[in-house]
C-alpha cells in the first residue's frame, strides 16, 4: 500500500512511469504512425519505462502510445531532425538537427515556404518528453526543447580539402550529422554499471569521385548536464552556438563509402554492439552494404588515415566478425533493405524496425515491426528475423 501511495504520489508530482520497465515481449508486433505529411520518417526511440513512442518526421517529433495513438508532437522546426535515442538516466530525447545549405537543407526550407537561410548549424535537440503532452507544441518552448551546438562538425562541414591533388569541400565528405546513440566505451566490459557516452555520427556524402570519404566518421561526447549546461533555446532566426569545444573522441569505421554516412546508429545492450543502417553506396571496388554491426567488445585500434592528402594516425572501430565478408575490401555487413528510417533495440534482442512508405494519397508514414536478431552470416539470410504478426 504504502508502495502504490509512493507511486501515486509519484504520477502526480513528477510524472513518473510504472516501477518497472516494459519488456521486449510487452510491446506490439506492429505499431503504425499513420499519414504524416511531405516528409519522410527519419528514426525512432522507445521509452521503455513509460510504453511511448517517439518518431522523428523531419520537420516535427511526435509522441505515440503502443496502440499508436498521437499523445503530442513538437511542430515548427524549419531544419532536418534526424535519428533519434533515448537517455534512459534522464528520460530525455536526444536528436541530430541540421540546418545547412546543400540540397537537403534547400528541399526542406522549400518545402516549408522558407527562402531565408540561417546558415549553418549542427545540434543535438533534447527533448523532455514528459512535458510533450499534446499536438503541436512550438520547438521554441525551452521547457521541451533545447539545442547543444556542435562546433567541430561545423568546422568540418566548412573546410576545404584536397584528394588526389583535386580540392573538395566538406573533410571526410561531412554533410552533417544523422545517426545517434548512447552507450559505453568501446571495449568496456558492461555499460550498465559504467559510464555512458553520446556517440554521434556524421553524414557522407556519397562522391564517387573522392577516395576520402569510405569511412564512417563518429563523435564521442560526455553528454553529462548538456541540458542544463549547454542547452538553449531554439531561435531558429538566430541561432546559437552554445555547445562543447570538440569531442572527446573521433572515431572511423571502414566501411567504404555509403550515401550519407549513417542513417541509424543504436547500441543494444543485449549482444553490446553498435548498430548501423546506411544507404548502400555506389563505388564499384565496395560490397554497398545497407547495414552494418560495430564489435562494442573491442577497443578502438590504430590506423592510417588519408586526409588533405596527407596520411595521419587515427582511432578506428572494429566491425562486428560475424558479418558477411568481403574479400577484396575486408568489410564485413550485410544487405538489408530496412533500418535506415528508424531501428530501436527492446531488449533480449528485439528491435522495431522502420517500414517507411507512402498513404493512398501520397503522405509519408512509417509502420514499425518487431524483428528478432540473428547476427546470419550465409551469403543470402538477413540478420534479423520478422516476428509474425498474428
Amino acid at each position: 500500500m504504502k508502495r502504490l501511495s509512493c507511486m501515486i504520489i509519484g504520477l502526480l508530482l513528477y510524472g513518473w512511469s510504472p516501477a518497472q520497465p516494459y519488456t521486449a515481449g510487452s510491446f506490439p508486433d506492429v505499431i503504425a504512425s499513420g499519414a504524416q505529411g511531405a516528409f519522410h520518417v527519419q528514426g525512432m526511440a522507445v521509452d521503455r519505462q513509460n510504453g511511448c513512442v517517439y518518431l522523428s518526421f523531419t520537420d516535427k517529433l511526435l509522441k505515440l502510445d503502443l496502440k499508436g495513438h498521437l499523445v503530442g508532437s513538437v511542430t515548427g522546426l524549419v531544419g532536418h531532425l534526424g535519428d533519434l535515442t533515448m537517455d534512459a538516466r534522464t528520460g530525455k530525447i536526444y536528436g541530430s538537427l541540421e540546418y545547412k545549405d546543400d540540397a537537403i537543407g534547400n528541399g526542406i526550407r522549400q518545402k516549408l515556404g522558407i527562402k531565408d537561410s540561417s546558415g549553418v548549424h549542427f545540434y543535438i535537440a533534447i527533448f523532455d518528453g514528459s512535458q510533450i503532452t499534446r499536438p503541436d507544441m512550438p520547438a521554441t518552448d525551452p521547457s521541451i526543447l533545447r539545442a547543444v551546438h556542435l562546433q567541430n562538425v561545423v568546422d568540418d562541414y566548412e573546410s576545404k580539402v584536397e584528394d588526389n591533388g583535386k580540392a573538395y569541400k566538406h573533410r571526410y565528405g561531412c554533410s552533417g550529422i544523422d545517426g545517434i546513440t548512447i552507450g559505453p566505451a568501446f571495449g568496456a566490459e558492461s555499460g550498465r554499471k559504467g559510464k555512458n557516452y553520446l556517440y554521434v555520427a556524421y553524414g557522407i556524402y556519397g562522391d564517387t569521385l573522392r577516395t576520402d570519404n569510405d569511412n564512417q566518421v563518429i563523435v564521442q561526447f560526455d553528454d553529462k548536464d548538456w541540458w542544463d549546461k549547454y542547452g538553449r533555446p531554439l531561435i531558429q532566426s538566430h541561432p546559437h552556438r552554445s555547445g562543447p569545444s570538440k569531442p572527446l573522441h573521433t572515431y572511423f569505421v571502414y566501411t567504404g563509402n555509403t550515401t550519407y554516412g549513417i542513417q541509424n546508429l543504436e547500441y543494444d545492450a543485449y549482444t553490446g554492439n553498435y548498430y548501423a543502417a546506411v544507404y548502400a553506396g555506389k563505388k564499384s571496388r565496395f560490397p554497398n552494404y545497407d547495414f552494418f554491426v560495430l564489435d562494442g567488445h573491442r577497443r578502438p585500434h590504430k590506423g592510417k588515415l588519408q586526409v588533405d592528402d596527407r596520411q595521419q594516425r587515427a582511432d578506428f572501430l572494429s566491425l562486428a566478425s560475424n558479418g558477411k565478408a568481403d574479400s577484396s575490401s575486408g568489410v564485413r555487413g550485410w544487405h538489408f533493405k530496412w533500418g535506415s528510417t528508424g531501428i530501436f533495440p527492446l531488449g533480449d534482442g528485439y528491435f522495431y524496425i522502420s517500414h517507411n512508405g507512402k498513404s493512398e494519397d501520397g503522405q509519408q508514414q512509417t509502420t514499425l515491426y518487431k524483428y528478432k536478431w540473428t547476427g546470419a552470416s550465409a551469403k543470402d539470410d538477413a540478420p534479423f528475423t520478422k516476428i509474425s504478426v498474428q
